[in-house]
């Protein structure tokens, strides 16, 4: 279902190294390596666009100018593309999301990493976040994985566990029955967020998710029916 109006915003997460698909990043970012002969930043865009994300920002580093003039040559995508370029280093995906604030403070916003491939109906997504009043909709997924979100009954995010270790953080401590399950890299966000964002300006999304789940609810949204790849490990990739 295609979202009307002007379309919402929404924020590519393109901007690390991609030493998971060396040798393919030797040359170029992640953002750039194909697959069915497409980028997989075009991919992304194409998804977005067809779904009605059609205010797009992009963090990049590696590589960085590779992917602008990219972009800047693929003038049939036809929507806005902004860049938050983090020149001098990195800021992991918390970090990166706080710097494109500028862009993304106006209204909820749609995060999704350039390395996931999915049929996801992402318009579904952005209306189950805006109808549960949570601060944050994070799309989950039962699947294999190392480390797994703990939901309650009612679909809200009460922990975290590594699952190679046995390592476990929990929200609180209240006695519920907990289910672990998968985050897909795709998850919606209220501009509160910014105001409750910690002070360094490099930070992790994962432990921040967790802290605001102390105070606020940030909701798992299912969408076991949909495919979903990490495009982002050489395994995958090929």
């Amino acid at each position: 279902m295609v979202l009307q109006a002007e379309g919402h915003k929404a924020m590519i997460l393109a901007a690390g190294l991609g030493t998971r698909l060396k040798p393919l990043t030797d040359n170029k970012p992640k953002a750039l390596v194909t697959w069915d002969g497409i980028p997989m930043l075009e991919h992304v865009i194409l998804k977005l666009k067809s779904e009605g994300f059609t205010r797009i920002i992009i963090n990049v580093h590696h590589y960085a100018e590779m992917i602008m003039e990219y972009i800047s040559s693929r003038e049939q995508f036809g929507i806005q593309i902004e860049f938050s370029h983090e020149k001098e280093k990195l800021l992991d995906n918390g970090g990166g999301i706080a710097k494109a604030s500028w862009f993304l403070k106006d209204e909820s916003f749609l995060v999704y990493n350039v390395d996931v491939n999915s049929n996801i109906d992402l318009g579904a997504l952005y209306r189950a976040h805006i109808s549960n009043g949570a601060i944050a909709t994070m799309a989950v997924k039962e699947r294999v994985t190392s480390r797994s979100l703990l939901r309650n009954r009612e679909g809200f995010l009460k922990g975290w566990r590594d699952n190679r270790t046995g390592e476990t953080i929990l929200v609180d401590q209240e006695k519920e029955e907990l289910f672990p399950i998968a985050f897909s890299a795709i998850h919606v966000m209220d501009p509160k967020v910014f105001s409750l964002f910690p002070s360094e300006e490099k930070f992790p999304l994962m432990p921040f998710y967790l802290e605001l789940a102390k105070s606020h609810p940030v909701y798992l949204h299912m969408h076991d029916r949909d495919t979903w790849t990490d495009m982002g490990k050489l395994e995958s990739y090929a």
